[in-house]
């Protein structure tokens, strides 16, 4: 099927993204890596007649750390490019992992963890990790800009709580404890390849003597949206991990998540698989912490 027809807009700053972003705001759309917006229009799903490049706007690449702001994440930062970054491989091992298996080798090349945020899928591989990150995301529109937790950001399936004339600026990260280590797993049927089917991240801070101070576990695909495990977290809290707590945290997960039955996965096998990655996760996050890894 030929792609429908569109004009093509390449702005060169930020404002002009956001007079264009407003201007066309019922028949348009914003393209930054365009490896779900393109094949979406090749199918016919989307009536758009404008789309809004973002890959001329300087600056929106970018991927800084600094140990007092943490980490920024640029809009058009490609997922390849986040994976390789020295300082995200340091500081956030859950993350960079995450960029390096989802999906294949051109997708990594050309798509955004911008994007794949804003495209708000329940089994988006980055939200998990930044999930347990406590990242947030910097909106931009004509009138200012907001910083929106993204425990706040998803509000169901493919959808979020962005307005119709805000752009996605970048993606802000906390930095971690040097005590600290994270972690992200996920299964799919044909590995690498396929959208997954089960994500579980995780986070883990220790005191000098190997005391839990603060823990952050999510999950992805098993959902409406991406989401925390209030539960699990707060009986991680405060406590050295053994077989026997692994296995009540990793429950807790599982009574977290609200999975459904699809081409990927049944319910059934997700909850199975959410117990046995969760503990997983804490236990690789507790090893790394405990050796000052990350």
């Amino acid at each position: 099927m030929p792609t429908p027809r569109f004009t093509f807009h390449q702005p060169q700053n930020l404002e002009q993204a956001l007079d264009l972003v407003g201007m066309y705001r019922t028949n348009g759309k914003i393209l930054a890596g365009g490896t779900d917006l393109v094949p979406k229009l090749r199918a016919g799903l989307m009536d758009v007649h404008h789309v809004v490049s973002l890959n001329r706007v300087p600056g929106l690449n970018r991927i800084t750390f600094h140990e007092d702001d943490g980490l920024v994440i640029g809009a058009g930062a490609r997922l390849a490019d986040v994976a390789l970054n020295p300082e995200v491989m340091k500081h956030y091992p859950g993350l960079a992992h995450a960029c390096s298996v989802m999906a294949t080798t051109q997708i990594r090349n050309m798509g955004t963890v911008a994007g794949n945020i804003v495209n708000s899928a329940p089994s988006a591989d980055t939200a998990a990790p930044l999930l347990a990150y406590k990242a947030a995301v910097i909106l931009v529109e004509r009138g200012g800009r907001r910083h929106v937790p993204l425990t706040e950001f998803f509000s169901g399936p493919g959808l979020n709580v962005m307005e119709p004339m805000e752009i996605m600026e970048a993606i802000r990260v906390p930095s971690p404890p040097r005590r600290s280590g994270s972690a992200y797993l996920r299964l799919s049927a044909r590995s690498k390849v396929d959208i997954a089917a089960v994500g579980v991240a995780g986070f883990l801070a220790l005191d000098m003597d190997g005391v839990i101070i603060e823990a952050r576990l999510a999950l992805a695909a098993v959902a409406p949206t991406p989401l925390r495990c209030p539960e699990a977290e707060a009986m991680l809290a405060g406590q050295k991990p053994d077989p026997q707590l692994l296995t009540r945290a990793a429950a807790a997960c599982v009574r977290a998540c609200r999975p459904i039955d699809d081409v990927r996965a049944t319910a059934a096998y997700r909850r199975k698989m959410v117990q046995v990655l969760a503990g997983r996760v804490i236990e690789q996050c507790y090893q790394t912490a405990e050796r000052g890894d990350a």
